[in-house]
């Protein structure tokens, strides 16, 4: 069969101080850059993927048609321009091609552009104009996707990751692979079903190595079967000020009645555990007390979450707020990264290892209550930036971050970088000279990502919240657009309208 491929890739925080332009996707940074046409084969071969493991899956047996696939890291609104040319380089493939059997996408499902609420939902429909009516259009999603109507309408299967961290993701594009072809093998085209859960799921609480998350997904299999091909929970992305902003549940397969009662069974499993999703947050000052405490007696690091300037939520991986507690505590063999500061990056390297500088480090975005730190560091070492991730999450690829350096003042170490992905492998800080094994103290710019690989070197994990545009509760999100009725938080107050 003739199958067109091709991926585009953001998760948008509408609140966040930065949006997502064409160069953003071309130049990639912690994912490929642009991909187009057979380059799309070697650039995502041996990455934890979901068009990787659709492509494993499917090479041997199919002719695939590569358009082309991006990735940008999560930010603010996706720019018209980006949205208009990325879409043109896949819809244009797919036209050029002259007929296809089947369509394969790699998706968010929580982008929204500057003029688009609904970014995957817009492009899905103009493929599906190219196609027509009957030929299968299959996505693979992201865990955190807002999944909309339009989405399910012009796609005829949608698959989503079951893990977080995503060390799921190339097994995702496979089993995309295995519904797309069922249709090859015969299958009628499938039903679907989906419900939409009531209540909107922080971030962390999203975590499927903690519960209950972890129960659900774990339980998720048994909704499938008899009937029902695929059965998937979308979390969603809390902080998408759009009125299809939230959880959904959505089941698939050929028989209508087993589908509509596995995904009415899945949602009810859902809001069952609704007080069950909370999670601990401190404050900087708190979350370094406690682990200087820890670190006093332990053999392995205390690791910390600075959880609302994750980059992999749309945060620019510059805020100092976590770096001032480190400080002011006095904390020794202390690591924290990435902080994103290319001016401080690039001065590094103009003066050298073992030189001194004085820089206003960080604190670029304007986030409230955040600023530069503007101290005296040393520099310890250098990079220029390229390395590859063996962890779970990140397994196989290969960073491109730029001039990179680490800087220490007093006892803490600072990797600094002039891309923004999200610290959630150890290599990201061996690449400067920071062995993470040997830190008494790890502050992560991640909210669950580095669990993936840091899980297994921690003491203790924390989760603090120092100013940042991922707010660790959504309810405190400014929403104006949300659809009315939804509650903001799990037991929380239900929106009325802005």
């Amino acid at each position: 069969m003739r199958i067109a491929i091709g991926g585009f890739q953001h998760e948008t925080n509408t609140f966040a101080p930065s949006k997502a332009d064409f160069d953003a996707f071309a130049r990639g940074g912690g994912w490929p850059p642009l991909l187009t046409g057979g380059d799309l084969f070697d650039g995502v071969a041996g990455i934890n993927l979901p068009i990787a493991g659709f492509i494993d899956a499917m090479k041997a047996r199919h002719h695939l048609m590569p358009t082309a696939w991006a990735a940008a890291s999560p930010s603010a609104h996706v720019t018209e321009d980006a949205f208009e040319r990325f879409a043109d380089l896949i819809v244009g493939g797919i036209k050029r091609a002259q007929g296809v059997d089947a369509v394969y996408l790699d998706l968010h499902g929580a982008m929204v552009t500057e003029h688009l609420d609904d970014g995957e939902g817009e492009l899905l429909a103009r493929i599906r104009k190219v196609v027509g009516p009957n030929v299968p259009v299959v996505a693979s999603l992201d865990l955190h996707a807002n999944v909309t109507q339009r989405m399910v309408e012009n796609a005829e299967a949608l698959v989503a990751y079951r893990t977080y961290p995503h060390v799921d993701m190339a097994e995702t594009g496979a089993r995309a692979a295995a519904l797309l072809q069922r249709r090859f093998d015969g299958a009628s085209k499938p039903h679907v079903a989906v419900k939409r859960v009531p209540f909107l799921i922080p971030l962390g609480s999203q975590c499927t190595m903690l519960e209950p998350t972890q129960s659900l997904y774990r339980e998720l299999p048994r909704f499938e079967g008899s009937g029902v091909a695929s059965a998937s929970f979308t979390p969603g992305f809390p902080a998408a000020d759009f009125p299809e902003c939230g959880p959904v549940v959505f089941a698939y397969g050929d028989d209508p009645g087993g589908v509509a009662c596995a995904a009415q069974r899945l949602c009810e499993a859902v809001e069952a555990r609704e007080s069950d999703f909370a999670l601990e947050v401190l404050s900087p000052e708190e979350g370094v007390r406690r682990a200087i405490a820890v670190a006093g007696r332990a053999a392995r690091p205390v690791v910390i979450a600075d959880t609302q300037d994750n980059p992999g939520a749309g945060g620019n991986s510059d805020t100092t707020g976590m770096l001032r507690a480190l400080v002011g505590a006095n904390a020794q063999r202390a690591a924290m990264g990435l902080i994103v500061d290319p001016e401080a990056a690039r001065a590094a390297h103009a003066v050298g290892v073992g030189a001194s500088l004085d820089i206003a480090l960080g604190g670029k975005s304007r986030i409230p209550g955040d600023a530069p730190f503007q101290a005296r560091f040393t520099v310890e070492n250098l990079s220029d930036g390229r390395f590859t991730c063996t962890g779970p999450f990140y397994r196989g690829a290969r960073m491109t971050l730029g001039p990179s350096a680490c800087l220490r003042i007093g006892g803490v170490r600072v990797v600094v970088a002039c891309e923004k992905p999200q610290m959630a492998d150890q290599e990201m800080y061996r690449f400067v000279g920071i062995e993470p094994t040997r830190e008494g103290i790890l502050v992560n710019k991640s909210s669950v990502h580095f669990r993936a690989d840091f899980t297994p070197i921690a003491e203790e994990i924390l989760v603090c919240k120092a100013p940042g545009p991922m707010l660790a509760d959504p309810s405190d999100f400014p929403w104006k657009r949300l659809a009315p009725g939804i509650r903001t938080k799990p037991n929380g107050i239900a929106f009325v309208g802005g």
